[in-house]
């Protein structure tokens, strides 16, 4: 490796080494993102926003698909409208950033910087709904929140991010539960089938659960380090925002019922996932699938006659079966290797004078590094074909490693014992008592991930207080 190559890799602190440093780095290196001018906010430069503008492309799909529509609410929320439900303002209270002037005077009441929009939803149906035949309402709304975050990490947690929020109400009970799990279900499919993460599907403890919600159900997500990290939720919120807001609708019988309501959200947090799940020491690694670049075509002695003419003849040709670019600077091939391995692009197709002789281009996988000779005339056959092999590689390996950092305890010693020596999910009988999720955090620095939906009875007895216990909860040090 040339002394600049070198260098240009060496701005990357090893994962081993450094995990929080390391992802600090990719960031950065991989131009996703830049820190913004107030602490704790990010600016999201053209490549990280053009991976979000894939995932959130394929997201937006199914929630059409699912008969939501979209819309879009004000920034701005009245403090007396986001008092009107109790435990909603109290879990969110912390985290609120206030308006307290407009221009030089002060305002009459204050103004919330929305840190989500379930108020703004609920006044807005209040106003709507009056008959069942207004119901369902399938809603749902891409925007900014912001929330007044003590500790920052771009994407991860940061004072302003991107999401979708999704807010519904329904006639029955029934219907809101359908619909909190199709959600959830949803948010899923885009984690494994297109980001290549695979996700534990549960229930929060009442403790974790979001703040005036009947139940929330999750996505958990396995990070490289064996900290967990929340990756999408829906909750169902049954007719306490309704009660609250006065939401309700005559039934067939003409009696006035208050909806049943759910709200679910999916972040810019999905793509600190992906760089933590599938990026190693020499950068990122982006699955195919939401790729904005999958194969970049790098010409080698491009000064030589016919190279450029054939990797432009290339690109042409392969735009029909994939998302391809060519790299045309003037710059050294081995730095332009380098650069497109920490932007993690699938794929690089190298062309040069002796590859045209022959007949053929090399293929550089960016997953495992392998290389290959594919003839040019199979190149629009083994390119998808390769794409789909990644994609479908990432998936199993990040499978695996969950499998090695899941393990099993009957008692606090073993559970310790895990956390310092292969942190990850830990697999523990609960009883159910707060009193002992508060002490299991308090003791290891772990928290509830979720009740899994397929339960199991490793103990008879709480990993806690030895009571018996028949909830089967995942843990783990989180993000």
């Amino acid at each position: 490796m040339g002394k600049k190559n070198k260098q240009f890799v060496e701005k990357i602190t090893s994962m081993e080494e450094d995990f929080g440093q390391w992802y600090t780095d990719v960031v950065k290196q991989a131009d996703l993102v830049d820190y913004g001018p107030v602490r704790g906010s990010m600016i999201i430069r053209p490549y990280g926003y053009a991976i979000w503008e894939n995932v959130r492309d394929i997201l937006d799909g199914k929630i059409k698909d699912t008969g939501h529509e979209n819309m879009y609410f004000p920034l701005f929320i009245p403090e007396s409208m986001l008092q009107k439900e109790k435990d909603h303002i109290e879990g969110f209270a912390p985290e609120v950033a206030w308006v307290t002037h407009g221009g030089d005077e002060e305002l009459q009441e204050r103004l919330v910087v929305r840190p989500t929009s379930e108020v703004l939803f609920a006044e807005h149906y209040s106003k709507i709904i009056h008959s069942y035949r207004d119901l369902p309402k399938l809603y749902n709304q891409w925007s900014n929140v912001v929330r007044w975050e003590k500790t920052t990490r771009p994407f991860l947690r940061s004072l302003e991010f991107l999401w979708q929020e999704g807010h519904t109400c329904h006639a029955t009970d029934e219907d809101a539960g359908q619909e909190t799990k199709q959600m959830l279900e949803v948010y899923a499919s885009v984690f494994e089938d297109y980001m290549a993460i695979p996700v534990l599907m549960g229930t929060k403890t009442d403790k974790e659960k979001f703040a005036g919600a009947k139940y929330t159900l999750t996505i958990e997500s396995l990070m490289h380090d064996g900290k967990a990290l929340q990756a999408g939720t829906s909750h169902h919120l049954g007719t306490g925002f309704a009660e609250a807001f006065d939401i309700r609708f005559s039934d067939e019988e003409g009696e006035l019922q208050p909806v049943h309501q759910t709200s679910w959200g999916f972040t810019t947090r999905s793509i600190g996932a992906m760089i933590m799940v599938h990026g190693d020491d020499r950068g990122l690694v982006v699955p195919p699938r939401i790729a904005p670049k999958q194969v970049m075509i790098v010409p080698v002695a491009q000064h030589k006659e016919g190279v450029l003419d054939k990797a432009y003849e290339l690109k042409d040709r392969l735009n029909k079966v994939a998302r391809v670019d060519i790299d045309a600077s003037d710059k050294m091939p081995g730095w332009k290797f380098n650069e497109y391995e920490m932007k993690g692009i699938p794929l690089r197709l190298e062309v040069g004078p002796k590859d045209i002789e022959k007949g053929h281009v090399v293929l550089a996988r960016r997953d495992t590094g392998e290389k290959s000779f594919v003839p040019m005339e199979e190149l629009e056959t083994a390119i998808p074909e390769l794409l789909e092999d990644i994609q479908n590689q990432l998936l199993e390996k990040a499978r695996k490693h969950r499998e090695e950092k899941t393990t099993t305890a009957k008692t606090m010693e073993e559970f310790a014992s895990s956390l310092e020596t292969n942190p990850g999910f830990i697999k523990a009988m609960w009883c159910g008592d707060v009193a002992c999720e508060d002490k299991i955090k308090e003791e290891t620095g772990a928290t509830s991930r979720c009740l899994p939906f397929e339960q199991e009875k490793v103990a008879e007895r709480c990993i806690c207080c030895g009571k018996e216990a028949d909830k089967l909860v995942y843990w783990a040090k989180a993000y």
